[in-house]
């Protein structure tokens, strides 16, 4: 085979029948639709793992996946290709706000002493070391209070970055000077690119790979705080009020859940109220 023509095999867009069997597939594991305005998108991530797996093109992917039980083992890596990871520290800030002023003191005037908070969707970290820096400085000031971080993502690859916790300098920018004195750690040489989390704030998080279209959920005891943010945009309206309404199971009486800004629970029924702009208590 000539080389140009080895590169126009490797080029190989999807055929429709491939991308309709992928699409299906990915949105039947993890809940996320794949309509054809997203094809390019699709090959150019999964381009990626043609070396991987050892296969010449998109279609011989595909037949590695479903023909030949490629998919045992493919699986974890075909759905990290195909997820957005959008973060940043403080996104979304009135959320940590509310937060602060008015879920945290509602929780203890309630009587809870061990808070449990889950990230749903925590990407790469950002949003549960956020909500570590908040809630350490929140027991540091309230006697006898304690807290725990469920952050659990889709993916493998954003949840090893999660652990370990090492940023580029420029995404703590809209950490609060003071927690960054406190909570984030430079090197000693200033031409260093990267800070580090520090070790305790680390400590109260603990990372756990789950897809939010498995039933029920297994977090363990009942949560204070569910934060899941920026997920629902990419359900459709059944998958959205499943998810929504499992959240809700795992909340305890009281407790408090939060979307993204662009996101709704109209039409709905769960057992919440709006308290402000995408924040829901339990009833």
């Amino acid at each position: 085979m000539g080389a140009a023509l080895r590169a126009q095999t490797a080029d190989e867009g999807l055929s429709s029948r491939n991308f309709d069997a992928l699409s299906r597939y990915i949105y039947d594991y993890s809940g996320i639709k794949m309509p054809i305005s997203k094809q390019t998108m699709l090959e150019g991530r999964l381009r990626r793992r043609l070396r991987a797996t050892g296969v010449s093109n998109l279609n011989d992917y595909c037949d590695y996946l479903f023909k030949r039980g490629g998919m045992d083992k493919e699986a974890i890596f075909l759905i990290d290709a195909v997820t957005t990871n959008k973060t940043d520290f403080f996104r979304e800030p009135k959320h940590f706000d509310y937060m602060v002023r008015t879920a945290l003191p509602e929780m203890v005037a309630a009587g809870h002493r061990r808070l449990r908070v889950w990230s749903s969707a925590c990407s790469t970290g950002a949003e549960p070391y956020t909500l570590a820096m908040l809630l350490q400085d929140f027991v540091e000031t309230t006697h006898g209070i304690d807290y725990r971080i469920l952050a659990t993502d889709l993916s493998t690859t954003v949840l090893q970055a999660a652990h370990r916790g090492i940023y580029p300098r420029e995404m703590v920018q809209p950490v609060p000077a003071e927690m960054q004195r406190r909570y984030v750690m430079t090197a000693r040489d200033p031409s260093h690119g990267d800070v580090r989390i520090h070790p305790h704030l680390r400590s109260t998080v603990g990372f756990a790979r789950m897809n939010l279209m498995d039933s029920p959920y297994k977090v363990g005891e009942p949560m204070h705080m569910i934060f899941c943010r920026n997920v629902l945009i990419y359900f459709d309206k059944q998958t959205q009020a499943k998810v929504l309404s499992q959240l809700c199971d795992c909340l305890v009486p009281g407790g408090f859940l939060y979307i993204g800004h662009s996101e709704t629970v109209a039409g709905v029924s769960l057992p919440v109220h709006q308290v402000a702009n995408t924040i829901f208590k339990k009833i």
